[in-house]
């Protein structure tokens, strides 16, 4: 089985990746990409994102995963997230660092120079990156708002909760799927799908999102 091949797992995307294969490398990566944006604009507060795009942090941090591939030492879907999830954790911090702390401007400031017009669509334009968002332009409008109220909601939930809700309901993988990206048996992800369900319709109502 070849890279080119539109049926290969995540895992055969590891193992094709180790073995220096940039097609699959690059398939690899877009499969983490909702994942690594979820987690960044968990990192970032309100303010910071208007100053840090999450997108951005995700660029440096598959730039970064290309760079050290070879360091790589695991073998699983769930090892790959997590040496991911490691190096995005550290771009977050040096992003904080160099537009924060050593600005001269805080971050107050800068919204208050921006005025009311800087608080309608926070996060919208990574937002509009996840899957099933390229629609019409009225369409992307309205999949952003969503997909960004559900985001913000799945930050109040476990971070192993949202990730599993948001690999069923933002990009519509199988139990299957979601059971070998994450790393877990059958039983403790329908345990994390079925607790943060619970969860989250306590926060939002499901009728007005159509990804619950």
């Amino acid at each position: 089985m070849t890279a080119t091949d539109g049926d290969m797992s995540t895992t055969q995307l590891v193992v094709a990746s180790k073995q220096g294969d940039n097609s699959a490398f690059g398939r690899l990566l877009e499969q983490y990409r909702g994942y690594l944006l979820m987690l960044a604009h968990r990192h970032l507060s309100d303010q910071l994102r208007r100053r840090v795009d999450p997108v951005d942090i995700v660029q440096v941090t598959f730039l970064e995963a290309q760079r050290d591939l070879n360091s790589f030492r695991g073998e699983t879907p769930a090892e790959f997230a997590g040496w991911l999830r490691g190096m995005l954790k550290n771009n977050v911090a040096t992003a904080v660092t160099r537009h924060v702390m050593t600005q001269k401007r805080s971050v107050k400031r800068e919204i208050a120079a921006d005025g009311p017009a800087g608080n309608d669509s926070a996060g919208a334009p990574w937002i509009t990156q996840l899957p099933g968002s390229t629609t019409s332009p009225s369409g992307v409008v309205i999949k952003a708002e969503t997909a960004l109220a559900l985001v913000e909601a799945l930050h109040q939930l476990p971070e192993t909760q949202a990730e599993a809700i948001r690999l069923r309901y933002m990009e519509g993988l199988s139990l299957a799927q979601i059971v070998e990206r994450m790393g877990k048996s059958d039983t403790a992800v329908a345990g994390l799908l079925k607790r943060g369900l619970q969860k989250l319709r306590t926060i939002i109502d499901p009728k007005n999102n159509p990804y619950m």
